[in-house]
């Protein structure tokens, strides 16, 4: 059976909370990371922003034609690189001092953000199969943060019996490597639309 092409008019509201419980998140996150000097969780808190922007772009594209969808997952892919490129830099930055996070509230800042992603993703479990590249936007952007928070958690735990900064920054490149992936995916579904568009057109001349 093809999938579904058109967005459910009911997956608006359930992206408007999506967005607002990543912004909220995103304020916690960056403050505990730029307390701790955590690259992993500034990796993780920009995840936050970009999934709360990515989510009002889906609340505004609901409804647009198939080609326009098509142009915005292209959008949301580039977005989604954004968080990649600043936890470079972050790391980069990190190699001047090579100090540990404090482990402690890099984990509890972890399993915070785990639930709040878990959260996200049974919102959108159910409209991820529809409405192509914007709900699997969403969808995987929750379901990737989930990951994520998971080696947080375990970056945290290795930190407090190491005191190393080492599985800070591992989490932190694993986190960017998600990021990467996830955007090729969109990508190819964004690509799937257009060829959807101009063959829809084509069968209308």
């Amino acid at each position: 059976m093809p999938r579904q092409t058109t967005p459910d008019p009911a997956l608006r509201p359930v992206v408007a909370r999506v967005a607002g419980l990543n912004l909220a998140y995103f304020g916690i996150e960056i403050v505990v990371a730029l307390a701790i000097g955590s690259v992993a969780l500034i990796a993780d808190s920009l995840d936050f922003l970009e999934d709360a922007a990515i989510n009002l772009l889906i609340f505004a594209g609901i409804g647009w034609s198939l080609r326009n969808r098509a142009r915005l997952g292209m959008a949301l892919a580039a977005i989604l690189m954004l968080p990649a490129i600043a936890t470079a830099y972050a790391a980069w930055q990190k190699f001047a001092t090579m100090a540990p996070p404090d482990p402690i509230p890099l984990t509890l800042t972890g399993l915070g953000a785990l639930a709040v992603n878990l959260t996200c993703a049974a919102m959108l479990s159910a409209h991820r199969d529809g409405g192509g590249s914007l709900t699997r936007a969403a969808f995987l952007s929750a379901r990737n943060d989930a990951f994520a928070n998971l080696a947080i958690i375990a970056a945290g735990l290795a930190t407090a019996m190491t005191l190393s900064p080492w599985p800070d920054l591992v989490a932190a490149a694993g986190i960017a490597v998600l990021n990467a992936d996830s955007a090729g995916d969109i990508v190819r579904a964004a690509r799937a639309e257009w060829r959807a568009a101009r063959a829809g057109e084509e069968t209308t001349r």
